[in-house]
């Protein structure tokens, strides 16, 4: 699910003003500007007036600097514009122009809350006083009654979606995962993440060796000529020190997950994996009792960033990539050595843009992971990277695994395990359907993005992943998550 082109428009021409202004040292003087240079007026573009647009963009400028919205400053990376929730419709249930004002008035006999009453053309519902119970849709003759469901609430795989007595959407923290669904779901534009730009400029303004690293989902994502040369290049240009495909940390993470997995299956338990932090978060807050069957394999992110630091300590680790989640791992999980700071490829293109630099289509010859630390961002590649490391390391077992492609099916398949009906000996967890390559901040629709990134990983290198983490002292650091 992707947002409207106006929708994203406003959001990259908010972080490219930020950008600009915050590598010019200008933002704190002109912070204020930002709204009045974007809607100048005197007609409003999108909302009913230009100062319900200017505020909109005041609170985007606030998230684009790290900062919660003003009624919704928690810890939270997702977070609610009140002033763009505001347009939404506030009932869930409407009486329609179908309503025959009949003398029966089913719909107001069938409500036990008082919430309808008669009109002169047609009943009326008070959202103040309906519960949603549907009773009254249910009974009315002529189905004038229509359910209007908000397309955020419908999207949150977990019902951490609620509004307050104004309809204003209300994430509740203690349940939400972090996925980003709802995000994209928003047709106003509501629901949006702090971003790190900022941070990670004044890192890269600093003396501090800065290093950029991208997800695996990163191929194919901006056409089959920009490849992994092309970011690490572009991204020497911005003004970091060094560019890792985190494909690496695939590899890093499957070689270590695949012990974990033989120790396990020996033992007759059950794992899940720990590469996606939406899964992790759905484990952690809905289905607390199973913490102990979750892999302690730190992620590839994480297993990349701290190999970047066992050579230099103090360096600052920016991951780029479509995952909201990502930030909450780096932000919100206190794991030791993980990432510094966490970008979405919108976020990390109005850097470039404010430096003037642009992806230009490369030889695709820069290759750090085996092709099976590159397949980690689709749906089964990490269970096929495991199961690779088990055989190179002629530690093979006759495992099963549940492939829970999506948030609906990682709910699904610890239901299971929950409940000790769980067939296969292990789940792989991806929040997103189809894997990373469809995030919530995803740069292509995900077809054309799957017959790029396929036409890419057939001109990689076939090395094996244990012969590739060779190359690297492993001894340097740990892979666990604690």
């Amino acid at each position: 699910m992707h947002a409207d082109e106006s929708l994203l428009e406003i959001k990259h021409a908010v972080l490219y003003e930020v950008a600009k202004l915050a590598f010019e040292g200008e933002l704190e003087e002109k912070r204020d500007d930002i709204a009045k240079k974007l809607i100048p007026g005197p007609r409003a573009n999108f909302r009913c007036c230009i100062y319900k647009e200017r505020e909109i963009i005041r609170q985007r400028v606030r998230l684009a600097e790290g900062k919660g919205v003003e009624a919704e400053n928690d810890d939270n990376i997702m977070q609610v514009i009140y002033s763009a929730c505001a347009d939404c419709p506030i009932s869930s249930y409407t009486v329609t122009e179908n309503c025959q004002n009949c003398l029966g008035k089913a719909c107001i006999n069938s409500c036990r809350f008082g919430a309808i009453e008669a009109g002169r053309h047609r009943s009326h519902i008070d959202p103040g006083k309906c519960k949603e119970c549907g009773q009254c849709a249910k009974a009315c003759p002529y189905n004038a009654i229509a359910h209007l469901q908000r397309p955020c609430k419908f999207s949150c795989p977990v019902d951490a979606i609620t509004y307050d007595e104004e309809g204003i959407c209300k994430i509740d923290s203690e349940k939400c995962i972090r996925c980003g669904q709802c995000m994209h779901a928003c047709p106003f534009g509501a629901i949006g993440t702090k971003s790190y730009i900022t941070h990670v400029i004044e890192a890269l303004k600093s003396d501090k060796k800065v290093y950029a690293m991208a997800a695996p989902a990163t191929e194919g994502q901006f056409g089959k000529d920009i490849t992994m040369n092309s970011w690490k290049k572009a991204m020497k240009e911005v003004g970091f020190d060094d560019f890792i495909e985190v494909g690496l940390g695939g590899d890093m993470t499957a070689a270590y997950e695949a012990e974990e997995w033989a120790e396990a299956y020996k033992e007759g338990k059950k794992m899940t994996t720990s590469c996606c932090p939406a899964f992790v978060n759905m484990i952690d807050k809905h289905f607390p009792e199973l913490k102990d069957n979750v892999s302690t394999t730190v992620s590839p992110m994480c297993a990349v960033s701290r190999w970047i630091k066992s050579q230099n300590p103090d360096a600052v680790t920016v991951f780029i990539g479509p995952c909201v989640a990502k930030k909450s791992e780096a932000m919100e999980h206190g794991i030791e050595g993980n990432a510094d700071f966490v970008l979405s490829y919108s976020e990390i293109e109005a850097i470039m843009k404010a430096k003037d630099v642009e992806l230009q289509p490369e030889e695709n010859t820069y290759q750090e992971a085996s092709i099976y630390g590159k397949k980690f961002a689709g749906s089964g590649g990490v269970t096929a990277a495991v199961l690779q490391s088990l055989k190179e390391s002629e530690d093979e077992i006759d495992a099963t695994v549940c492939r829970a492609d999506g948030a609906a099916e990682c709910k699904k398949a610890l239901l299971f395990m929950k409940a000790g009906r769980l067939k296969e000996d292990f789940i792989e967890g991806m929040a997103c359907e189809g894997g990373c390559v469809n995030g919530p901040s995803s740069n292509q629709k995900p077809n054309v993005a799957r017959k790029n990134r396929n036409a890419m990983l057939a001109e990689a290198d076939k090395r094996d992943i244990h012969e590739n983490l060779k190359n690297y002292d492993m001894d340097a650091f740990s892979m666990h998550r604690s």
